[in-house]
């Protein structure tokens, strides 16, 4: 089975007027993607289009995407590559992350969420995969912007990786 390829974006905070103002290194990651997944925080629809160019999208809804509660889930739960992924916005303080994340997905096998807009990858509860890209537009107190690209093959994740953005 050929490798899946995941872009992983989250809080990216576009209004439909700077919906394709997101930077290159996102557009790059897309451009590579079979599939991307946004953890909320989209603020517009047009968000959702400008990356449904580049692969199919799933989006979860954030506590910013106001007008899209009809048609986002606030959790959401997918089979990628034979692997049990899940996502979320907001997984909580970070106090208690990973065990709550374990009980609201006790299948997954990673977990994508966003909200802090911090880079966050480790393994949890069971060997769960908890994976949060930050943010490409917004860095607020992390040293630069973030995204995010998991790679899955053969039911399982083989790389994850939080790729800096520097022309935010």
């Amino acid at each position: 089975m050929p490798e899946l390829q995941v872009a992983v974006i989250a809080d990216t905070h576009r209004t439909a007027a700077r919906a394709e103002d997101l930077p290159p290194e996102v557009y790059a990651l897309c451009k590579s993607a079979d599939v991307i997944l946004h953890a909320g925080d989209i603020t517009d629809r047009a968000v959702l289009d400008v990356l449904g160019r580049y692969a199919a999208v799933h989006a979860v809804l954030g506590n910013n995407d106001r007008g899209l509660e009809e048609e986002l889930p606030e959790r959401l739960e997918l089979d990628l590559a034979g692997v049990a992924g899940a996502m979320v916005h907001d997984s909580g303080p970070a106090k208690g992350r990973e065990a709550r994340l374990h009980r609201m997905f006790p299948t997954a096998g990673v977990v994508v969420f966003g909200h802090s807009h911090i880079p966050w990858d480790t393994v949890g509860v069971d060997g769960q995969i908890l994976f949060n890209p930050g943010s490409p537009t917004q860095r607020r107190r992390q040293p630069v912007a973030t995204c995010g690209r998991l790679v899955l093959a053969d039911g399982a994740v083989v790389r994850r990786e939080i790729i800096p953005i520097h022309s935010a």
